[in-house]
């Protein structure tokens, strides 16, 4: 049992770290993962559990961009743009902290499903296709995360509220934001990285305190099973970012348009399948 559940640990952090920074909606593919392959934990356990993996994701935001997130050994003025940058950070996760502390029991209780999942990665991805034939040929106005103003990251912000219905994702929901305010691709998804500091650093503490404050404790299993989902993550989200960063220079948003209609038409297809 223990090394079965130690795998199934392994594969849920592999499809954190990968979905964690792909505009294709992390929560929404775990919440099809479990579908398939639950993990033999507490479910108030597993409430945490998909969340805290992703404290493993954003460690390695700090590790990729570690030179421009911590402000050691630069001079006054490069100083002043890392303190900058976290203070947008800071500023763009507000919206979605005040939405989400209102409605996430809500959120919970009656959309965390296959179904919204699979709408929603069909009408995200419908967007990324015609977001993109609309902005084919135009030259982007934001080519540096410093160039953006606090309206425009208020206003990827207000985007990433929408993220809080599973299979909107995150990232996807930020990444359109940004690119919408005029920010090149890779911009867009630099500053969508960074954005995802504060936004699941606080996610996570929220999960766990409430998990604590409820009188829940782990059992030993259950710790290895979070230690296990996190480092891979991490280990995972390393191999991901870069490749995102390198994958938009060339290319558009496109192909994970194509991608998310036609995984959220499977589960569509599936979910009649299995009521027949």
């Amino acid at each position: 049992m223990f090394l079965s559940e130690m795998l199934k640990a392994i594969i849920f952090g592999i499809v954190e770290g990968v979905t964690e920074w792909l505009p294709v909606s992390s929560t929404g593919h775990l919440i099809l993962l479990d579908d398939i392959m639950r993990l033999n934990v507490a479910e108030d356990f597993y409430d945490v559990f998909e969340v805290v993996i992703q404290l493993g994701a954003i460690c390695a935001v700090a590790v990729v961009f570690r030179d421009k997130l911590f402000p050691y050994r630069k001079s006054m003025a490069e100083r002043k743009q890392t303190y900058r940058l976290w203070g947008l950070s800071l500023l763009g996760v507000i919206p979605s902290a005040v939405v989400g502390a209102l409605v996430d029991e809500l959120l919970d209780r009656y959309l965390f499903n296959s179904t919204t999942v699979a709408l929603m990665l069909i009408a995200y991805g419908v967007a990324f296709i015609a977001v993109e034939h609309v902005k084919k040929g135009s030259v982007a106005l934001i080519n540096d995360v410093s160039q953006l103003t606090p309206k425009q990251v208020l206003t990827v912000g207000i985007f990433q509220t929408l993220a809080l219905i599973p299979g909107t994702s995150r990232s996807g929901a930020t990444i359109l934001g940004a690119y919408l305010c005029g920010a090149s691709r890779p911009t867009a998804a630099e500053f969508s990285f960074y954005l995802a500091i504060p936004t699941m650093m606080g996610a996570g503490l929220l999960k766990t305190g409430k998990f604590l404050v409820e009188g829940n404790s782990m059992t030993s299993v259950e710790i290895a099973v979070l230690l296990t989902g996190t480092v891979t993550a991490f280990a995972v989200s390393l191999v991901t970012i870069k490749f995102l960063t390198e994958l938009v220079r060339r290319h558009s948003f496109s192909g994970f348009g194509v991608y998310r209609i036609a995984l959220g038409a499977l589960v569509i297809v599936n979910s009649f399948a299995e009521r027949l």
